[in-house]
């Protein structure tokens, strides 16, 4: 098995002019490739399909960036899983040193948490604060029903997981209860008025206890960032230079993250496939790659299209099954 080693930066250079970079970037991406990862100010979209070379983009992008002078701690990568961020991270680190390590990596809502770490006592909660899994969630969204005697009613009333999912999807699509009920549960519509307050009384509960469930990271960080201009330019100012994979899996919160995080440079990568999504289910929603566009006026979109998996053929039956299911 091949060792791999960590380099050392020979010297800790402020600026570096890109001739002088150790690392050939023109010559080991293609074209497309090193557009995205030269291309630094403004916000950018990067489309990429599978096997397109979209780990190896952001990967070199971390080491160009570190590279080019920009500090590690002002650098932000979110992905959905941390494993995949630390992998980015340590093969930046082996690419170019262990600077890139020292990058913010990790997932929204780990991020999130790490802020209100800081800073919960401004939006009421003290920094001590435990975190509820989605089965502790449940139960106390059940014991609430219990209290409330809703389950001893003739006609069914929404189990535990219905509750919580109910919650969590208003929460994460920014929708009302009114509406997701006529969207989706049309069923428990004569149910709402309960719903409504059940949901209520688990807010007071979490508030009362110093809880937060994980769709309340995400929730109380925008309130944070919304409400607090001083915290949120301090956020956005230290993390000058973000970068988000896997976009089109984001959902209508974790959207508004990111304009908060970059309201005061817009230096924002989200990187992502608009024909693949597959968290529907937590309110992930397609439409964040298709109006970042408009969310971000001057963004530049890059398109990366050569496939290292598939051949040319394969590709182009592929592209046409996609175009035929959008027509």
């Amino acid at each position: 098995m091949k060792k791999y080693t960590i380099k050392k930066p020979s010297d800790q250079l402020h600026i570096v002019h890109p001739q002088r970079f150790q690392i050939d970037y023109k010559n080991e991406l293609n074209k497309a490739q090193y557009d995205a990862v030269a291309s630094i100010d403004g916000p950018h979209l990067v489309i990429a399909g599978a096997g397109t070379g979209k780990t190896r983009t952001i990967v070199y992008r971390v080491a160009y960036l570190v590279e080019l002078g920009v500090k590690p701690e002002h650098i932000l990568l979110l992905t959905f899983t941390r494993k995949a961020a630390q992998e980015m991270l340590r093969r930046a680190a082996i690419l170019l040193d262990y600077r890139c390590e020292k990058v913010s990596g990790g997932t929204f809502h780990s991020f999130a948490n790490l802020i209100l770490r800081k800073y919960s006592n401004l939006i009421g909660f003290d920094r001590s604060f435990t975190i509820l899994d989605q089965g502790d969630a449940e139960d106390v969204m059940n014991l609430i029903r219990t209290r409330l005697k809703l389950d001893t009613r003739e006609r069914r009333f929404p189990r535990k997981e219905t509750l919580y999912d109910l919650y969590s999807r208003c929460i994460n699509t920014i929708t009302s209860l009114t509406d997701l009920l006529k969207l989706d549960y049309p069923h428990y519509l004569e149910d709402e008025h309960e719903i409504k307050k059940l949901h209520e009384l688990y807010e007071e509960y979490k508030k009362s206890h110093n809880t937060m469930d994980y769709d309340d990271l995400l929730l109380n960080f925008n309130k944070l960032l919304r409400n607090h201009e001083p915290v949120r330019a301090e956020i956005s100012n230290r993390y000058k230079y973000m970068m988000v994979d896997e976009y089109q899996d984001t959902n209508k919160l974790q959207a508004e993250m990111v304009k908060l995080l970059t309201y005061k440079h817009q230096n924002i990568m989200v990187v992502g496939d608009d024909s693949q999504a597959i968290y529907a289910f937590r309110g992930a929603t397609i439409r964040n790659i298709l109006e970042f566009p408009e969310e971000f006026p001057k963004c530049k979109i890059i398109k990366l299209e050569e496939s290292y998996r598939s051949t040319q053929a394969i590709l182009n039956v592929a592209n046409e099954i996609l175009k035929r299911a959008m027509d």
